[in-house]
């Protein structure tokens, strides 16, 4: 199975490594794609231009295999819709390979505001990150019910062996880092070198990219 891992990654920093290698090992994927959004539908622009983004990916992912850095949505117009970066996968990568799409429980969550949600398991599973002793939300949407009463499995096995249609839950590392996090340390002139590749922290510096 190939994961699909997308977001801003304004910057990218050690929790999306983390939790992407323990993904790569739990669920023995042949390789993770970062896939950095071009126009986010749901939050403000990002700080870092595109190539800025783009740059700061590769040099993170430069030394971890099984990890590549796919910029479609970059090179697409109009707001990145998850959708339509799997339909494009799919006519790229077959009908018959499977494709597992990498979501935060928070993105879950609000599934139902994407663009054309309901088409996500017709063209990949969903794998769903929790944290350590995650308890399943008392309270979910009827679409949500609905979804996992359809598609959820224990049976990651199975994952492999279909294309599409399932969603799993798995338990990823529990770091305390975001991007929004890392923005503001620098600009506050705070130590983040733990936070994010020496790389990426190299780029940073070099093109002034979250001082101001």
């Amino acid at each position: 199975m190939i994961g699909i891992l997308g977001g801003t990654f304004d910057p990218i920093h050690n929790g999306h490594l983390q939790t992407a290698r323990d993904l790569l090992d739990e669920l023995k994927l042949d390789q993770i794609r970062f896939i950095p959004c071009g126009v986010p539908p749901h939050r403000d622009a990002p700080v870092a231009t595109p190539a800025q983004r783009l740059a700061m990916l590769q040099a993170a992912v430069s030394h971890e295999p099984g990890f590549v850095v796919d910029d479609r949505e970059l090179r697409r117009e109009g707001p990145s819709y998850m959708v339509d970066t799997l339909i494009s996968l799919r006519s790229e990568l077959g009908p018959e390979l499977s494709l597992g799409l990498i979501l935060g429980l928070d993105a879950f969550l609000e599934l139902e505001s994407w663009d054309r949600w309901q088409q996500l398991t017709e063209l990949a599973h969903l794998i769903v990150m929790t944290r350590p002793a995650y308890e399943r939300p008392a309270w979910l949407s009827t679409g949500l019910q609905n979804l996992l009463a359809e598609h959820e499995t224990r049976d990651r096995e199975s994952c492999n062996k279909r294309p599409a249609g399932d969603v799993i839950f798995c338990t990823v590392s529990a770091m305390d880092i975001s991007s929004t996090r890392i923005r503001q340390g620098l600009r506050d002139g705070a130590e983040v070198s733990d936070m994010l590749p020496s790389d990426v922290l190299t780029i940073i510096r070099q093109e002034q990219i979250y001082f101001r």
